[in-house]
């Protein structure tokens, strides 16, 4: 086991130490303990790597700004440790940094099984808002719920050990950590790139999975050259731990059948390696599943803009707008927007927030800030509203937006300031409450 430091992870190893590598990357809210059930016989071929995410698990709470920020930390262990080609293995944001490796370092990923992954996960206004509960609540509402999203509930009722084991595993995690993740995978869309993923893919899901299920595992294998789709019934999100047995199979058939040789730079050759036998699986007290192979359209390339000169602060406005005030949000603004709106709409993305909310002199929350006491001063409630949640989503808490309001009642004036204290008190409550 490892002593992380903010540039490395902490790890463990398992099996023969002159074994091929085998790298088995955890959940969000997770620790390595959830693949317990499988490394006894992976352990068996392979020297079995797994890794906690910054802050779960005990390891030292060093945020990560990206997934890629968390593959380069992950490859900086393996570079310490001599290790240069593995396999990968990884569940949900594991299975991201799977995808993120395989597309930014084809040559050191031998072979790769995404599970309950996705190109992208959900909406980034379901992550942010997640990062705001946390931070204004704590961990405790997600990891009561935990076992909800994770699990079926026949398993969840029939396993409450193991229920009580995940909520425990998401309550003694980092808040900081953890909501950096959640930004992490609000960030995270490959969409347009998961084509270029040129290593032997296995895309396992849950058949009960409502997280990242089914239609978003066929989403991959219709990407992935070759990929191929494994659905295991009975199981949610959390698959390797409610059908360790099922899993197990399938990862030892497909790293067994489907690991891409090295290049050689003495030929200049590159092995072709065999076809993959198709897996079937086999799940006690549950009807046999056959390996599907999905046949829907890829996800459209997009195509490079090329600009002339100073660079266009549209698209950079647009992001950061969505980063702020939230896809939803915004999708609202721009489909209402009209030949008599449209231009202004397009004004206020690329000079608000690619000029303004882009440049580097003032990060988010500070800005939050300033914007929040123009608006209260301006008397704009209706805008008030939606950069108070802003606000939140920019890191602030209710704490601060209360000390924020009570500066602007100084120097805005108490009647502004009650105006104001109203609407905020409305939008914070709406934002904070765990949703059950």
């Amino acid at each position: 086991m490892s002593e992380s430091t903010t540039n490395t992870l902490q790890y463990r190893f398992d099996g023969p130490e002159d074994a091929p590598v085998l790298i088995l990357g955890p959940s969000l809210g997770t620790t390595w303990h959830m693949w317990d059930r499988q490394v006894p016989e992976l352990a068996q071929q392979w020297r079995i790597f797994r890794y906690d995410l910054p802050g779960h698990g005990g390891a030292p709470a060093y945020p990560v700004g990206s997934v890629s920020d968390l593959a380069g930390r992950l490859l900086a262990t393996l570079d310490g440790l001599g290790v240069q080609r593995f396999g990968y293995a990884g569940c949900a944001f594991g299975g991201a940094v799977g995808v993120e490796l395989a597309l930014r370092h084809p040559e050191r990923v031998a072979s790769l099984a995404l599970i309950a992954a996705s190109p992208r996960f959900g909406t980034a206004d379901e992550f942010r808002q997640r990062g705001v509960i946390v931070r204004t609540n704590g961990l405790d509402p997600i990891a009561r719920s935990s076992p909800d999203r994770w699990f079926t509930t026949g398993f969840a009722a029939a396993q409450p050990a193991i229920t009580e084991w995940a909520v425990q595993m998401v309550r003694t995690t980092d808040p900081g950590c953890y909501i950096a993740a959640c930004e992490a995978l609000a960030a995270f869309d490959v969409r347009a790139e998961i084509g270029l993923v040129g290593v032997p893919t296995l895309v396992l899901v849950g058949s009960d999975d409502q997280v990242t299920g089914p239609a978003e595992a066929r989403t991959l294998v219709a990407g992935i050259p070759d990929a191929r789709l494994a659905v295991v019934p009975g199981a949610s999100h959390l698959v390797p731990v409610e059908q360790p047995a099922a899993v197990t199979d399938l990862l030892v058939r497909h790293f067994s059948t489907a690991w891409q040789p090295a290049y050689d730079s003495g030929t200049g050759q590159t092995a072709v390696p065999g076809i993959p036998v198709r897996a079937v699986l086999t799940v006690p007290q549950q009807p046999p599943q056959p390996v599907a192979i999905a046949e829907i359209a890829p996800a459209p390339v997009l195509e490079p803009v090329q600009a002339m000169g100073r660079p266009d602060p549209y698209d950079a406005g647009l992001k950061v707008r969505r980063e702020v005030l939230g896809d939803a949000h915004v999708d609202r603004a721009l489909s209402q927007a009209d030949d008599f709106s449209g231009e202004f709409q397009e004004f206020i993305t690329r000079y608000a927030w690619g000029e303004i909310w882009d440049r580097p002199g003032l990060d988010r929350r500070s800005r939050s800030c300033v914007t929040l006491t123009a608006l209260v001063a301006g008397g704009h409630l209706e805008e008030l509203a939606f950069h108070i949640r802003a606000a939140l989503r920019n890191g602030l808490t209710p704490d601060e937006i209360k000390e924020v309001l009570l500066q602007a009642a100084v120097y805005c004036g108490v009647p502004a300031a009650n105006s104001a204290f109203k609407v905020a008190q409305q939008v914070i409550r709406e934002e904070t409450t765990p949703t059950e």
